[in-house]
């Protein structure tokens, strides 16, 4: 009979399938592929190298029988680690940013894992971050700590049997590797299995706008599981001929747009990696074999960017004609820049500023820009601040974090005006997102502007 003694015996062996319909739509002169990681037994690639990692511990010793396995994860990871460990008898403790969405902590969750969630607007050696956090878990529970973006067993994995099963499918004649790099296991590990098969196969890496592969600071962004602020071990520029920057609203549309055309649910890491492999294949001759790797499923992602309003909300998509950005278009020059304070500046700094430029609210902002919306802490207002100074003159000295208010609502550029009057009705102001970016705080004023602009063009629309 063939009946697998383990779920953990499914990992691997997943199928290749043409790219049909977006061969014709985009009129490409090579054959597109995509590897579909999605049929491991937990949805992802990240299945090979969980298996590879608790292996490699229980060999050297580093893995006990009922011991605890701790490891900061974007989710996906953490499933693979999840399945094994219970295969084999292991607790598990997950460290997540507040970047996932719930449905992704929820499914580690379900697998009988721990979840710790850490902020992600934070540096990487804050002890906030969940690379510290979970430094000080794995201390405290006496536990194994794969550090996928460490352990060489990650990529091995991909050596060992991505690469091989790719050669294989496309009987040698796959020319181009492109896939998504977060620890870059993947990609590494399966271009020197290729590399070393023909040395004139191109790998190409998929990269977040703002991640440091592709020249950023490492923020601000939105897509998960791939990019980073730092460059871990599995990193290797001399195995890449080609790092591709796409942006956000570039990946979460390719997702959506796969999703309904293909009929292949991906997220938004598929869709950035699939953005830029059609990039590749214009470039490519007909004899060209472009394999992308999808490394999971769109069902972590439909509250997020499967879901219209998230989207509509980030400003990643456009309701109507007659939106938000028309009323931002016409602030003209007034919106060119985002104009904030940082948490440590000083009241008088916040108050300074918006006697500068005529303002009466402004946005607390971690970092410096380009911000993600999630790096935007709260906000300071100029009736609020004249409170606190009328009742205690030296918080004119104090930081502004001790005395900022919350955060102002937000509205996506491609939101309706309707939507930003129902929530200026409890708000003085909106902050607008534009690709998941902060561009600009909205003022009834604003509102009130555009519509006598409006109505003095001849436009009694309402």
């Amino acid at each position: 009979m063939n009946i697998a003694s383990s779920v953990s015996d499914l990992i691997g062996g997943t199928p290749l399938v043409r790219m049909k319909r977006t061969m014709e739509i985009e009129g490409l002169p090579a054959v597109l592929a995509m590897k579909m990681e999605t049929t491991n037994p937990g949805g992802s690639a990240k299945d090979r190298p969980a298996l590879e990692m608790i292996l490699a511990a229980e060999r050297d010793g580093l893995l006990e029988p009922g011991g605890t396995i701790v490891e900061p994860t974007s989710g996906n990871t953490g499933v693979g680690l999840a399945i094994v460990a219970a295969q084999r008898g292991y607790d598990c403790v997950f460290v997540m940013t507040d970047k996932n969405g719930a449905e992704k902590i929820d499914l580690l969750k379900a697998y009988g894992a721990e979840v710790v969630v850490c902020p992600v607007a934070v540096a990487p050696d804050d002890p906030r971050s969940y690379y510290k956090v979970a430094e000080r878990l794995t201390h405290e529970r006496n536990a194994f700590r794969p550090n996928q973006y460490a352990n060489p067993n990650n990529p091995l994995a991909h050596t060992k049997t991505t690469g091989p099963e790719l050669w294989e499918q496309t009987a040698g004649r796959i020319t181009h590797f492109v896939a998504g790099a977060g620890t870059c296991g993947t990609i590494t590990g399966t271009a020197r299995y290729l590399k070393e098969r023909n040395a004139d196969i191109r790998i190409v890496a998929a990269d977040p706008e703002g991640s440091v592969f592709s020249g950023g600071s490492g923020r601000p962004y939105l897509v998960e599981g791939v990019g980073e602020d730092f460059y871990p071990a599995a990193w290797d520029p001399d195995l890449y001929d080609e790092v591709i920057a796409v942006s956000d609203a570039d990946s979460f549309a390719m997702a959506r747009r796969v999703s309904q055309e293909e009929g292949i649910l991906i997220g938004g890491s598929g869709g950035l990696a699939v953005a830029a492999a059609i990039e590749v294949a214009k470039r490519a001759g007909p004899d060209d074999i472009v394999v992308v790797l999808n490394p999971d499923s769109g069902r972590g992602y439909l509250s997020r960017i499967f879901n219209d309003d998230w989207m509509a909300n980030f400003g990643f998509l456009t309701e109507c004609d007659q939106c938000v950005g028309a009323v931002v278009d016409a602030r003209g020059d007034a919106m060119a820049q985002l104009l904030y304070v940082n948490p440590s500046h000083t009241v008088r700094t916040a108050i300074d500023l918006m006697r500068e430029h005529g303002i009466s609210q402004v946005p607390v902002c971690k970092n410096t820009p380009p911000f993600a919306a999630a790096e935007v802490s709260g906000s300071v207002d100029e009736l609020e601040l004249m409170e606190q100074i009328a009742g205690d003159p030296s918080a004119m000295d104090l930081p502004v974090e001790r005395v900022m208010s919350p955060k102002l609502p937000t509205v996506g550029v491609g939101q309706k005006i309707e939507y930003a009057l129902e929530l200026l009705h409890t708000s003085p102001a909106l902050l607008v997102l534009a690709g998941g970016r902060p561009l600009g705080v909205l003022t009834r004023s604003d509102i009130l502007a555009y519509f006598d602009q409006r109505l003095g063009a001849g436009d009694a629309t309402r």
